[in-house]
């Protein structure tokens, strides 16, 4: 799996931009090539704009996904572990003041469900991407 987003092709495809006469794509035989290439990679690439979700949100989302358990059921079965459970439900009573933040932390994990892909928040800075397998 290639966490490659569709940014890191786009900068590489900067690099082979005309300068001058340095780069002729009309007269360059692998001109077609190198455009196959970029966008084919372009297609593969993960979006850039990633749901980044906290680890505990990681781990149910793949144990929900493995046993094949549905959305709702991830968001708000009682044995949604506490870690995951506290981001979506509100103990103190909804409230306008609340509203916000609580729909945020439940949008960022719905799309994480359904892209399938997404980052790790306590490992941002390393980068680590969850990439589900795709359903069969």
């Amino acid at each position: 799996m290639s966490n490659e987003t569709k940014r890191d092709v786009f900068d590489d495809a900067l690099a082979y931009a005309p300068v001058g006469r340095e780069y002729d794509p009309v007269n360059d035989d692998e001109a077609g090539d190198l455009r196959s290439c970029l966008s084919a990679r372009y297609s593969a690439a993960l979006p850039d704009d990633l749901p980044v979700i906290p680890k505990a949100q990681s781990d149910w989302i793949k144990q929900c996904k493995a046993n094949d358990d549905s959305l709702s059921f991830a968001l708000g079965d009682e044995t949604t572990p506490i870690e995951v459970a506290k981001t979506f439900r509100v103990w103190s009573g909804y409230t306008d003041k609340n509203k916000d933040k609580w729909l945020k932390l439940q949008n960022t994990f719905a799309s994480a469900w359904l892209l399938g892909v997404w980052r790790v928040e306590e490992t941002e800075e390393t980068g680590e991407i969850v990439k589900l397998e795709a359903e069969k």
